[in-house]
């Protein structure tokens, strides 16, 4: 079958031998691929967790069909839509746990469809699981013009907080948070942000950060939180090492926590898809929670696909199509 596959001489489009499902496993027909941040980095030889690496089919998320089904997979069966993450997406057929996936909506497309898998369950988990947010709080998510910084705006009003605020170093892409959900956009390279963001919560602070950047911003991350409030470290595009003051986490008393899929179990991870589902599929099915496709490719052209991302110039989602 026809994969992406990072090689000893970079990246390129090749055969590969079509996978069979075992256990709870799924095989599923893909018809289009969401790309993300960390496939960027994998072109480039870097791992992301146990992915990556030189004979890595790469890509993160998918939407298709179900072809064959494992002996032990369950709820499931040929035929059937689906979308969902997992490794070794850019192919024509890849393998899912059973429990990470979810049933296409019927008024969607596969590329539409792909868009969401990894914002929707990265987003809950961060705004409403670990940030408890609740409604009448206020919210920072920092990296907001990112395709999952748009969902976690929405969720976030979804959740009904009261105050949505989004950075973007982008003034175009700032512009458009408002779209979104944004109450307020800030750019969090101007030294001036934390003061905006207090300002707009009457110098309090917010009540939940959620930070996809980090690097530089750690410290004002502190500054701009209010006391007992939460930080929930989804990212890190900014670096991963950084200065952070201490005795302002201690003053105020933040609960600062750091999450990714990359150290967790399956068990763990269904149970993500599990609380998806249970919480806020039905504003998925009525297209409350959606993203803007940026552009699509075929697969042919994933290359292309690639340079588009690397640009940053782009608002929501890059689809690649097979």
């Amino acid at each position: 079958m026809k994969a992406y596959v990072y090689g000893a001489n970079g990246t390129a489009i090749t055969d590969v031998p079509k996978p069979a499902p075992k256990g709870t496993q799924v095989l599923v027909r893909v018809r289009a691929c969401g790309l993300n941040r960390a496939d960027l980095g994998m072109t480039k030889g870097h791992a992301h967790g146990s992915a990556g690496g030189v004979g890595a089919v790469l890509g993160m998320e998918w939407a298709g069909e179900v072809a064959e089904v494992g002996p032990q997979a369950k709820g499931i069966k040929a035929g059937d839509k689906v979308m969902g993450s997992g490794a070794a997406a850019f192919a024509e057929y890849t393998l899912a746990d059973h429990g990470r996936l979810f049933r296409t909506p019927s008024n969607m497309n596969f590329e539409e469809a792909a868009t969401l898998p990894i914002a929707l369950t990265t987003m809950h988990n961060a705004v409403v699981t670990n940030g408890a947010l609740q409604p009448g709080q206020s919210v920072l998510i920092q990296g907001a013009s990112s395709g999952v910084g748009l969902m976690a705006l929405q969720i976030a009003k979804l959740k009904g907080a009261k105050m949505v605020i989004g950075s973007s170093t982008d003034a175009m892409r700032r512009g458009r948070l408002k779209e979104f959900g944004a109450d307020l956009a800030v750019d969090s390279s101007d030294p001036g942000w934390v003061d905006q963001v207090l300002k707009a919560t009457g110098g309090e602070g917010v009540d939940l950060i959620v930070d996809q950047v980090s690097g530089k911003v750690a410290s004002q991350n502190l500054a701009a939180t209010r006391i007992k409030g939460r930080i929930v470290n989804v990212g890190r595009l900014g670096g991963t090492h950084a200065d952070f003051n201490f005795d302002l986490h201690a003053a105020r008393r933040i609960n600062y926590i750091g999450v990714t899929f990359r150290t967790r179990s399956i068990e763990e991870i269904r149970e993500i898809f599990d609380e998806v589902r249970k919480d806020i599929w039905p504003a998925v099915e009525s297209r409350k929670l959606q993203l803007p496709i940026d552009r699509v490719f075929a697969i042919d052209d994933i290359g292309k696909a690639f340079e588009h991302m690397e640009a940053n110039r782009h608002l929501g989602k890059i689809v690649v199509t097979l």
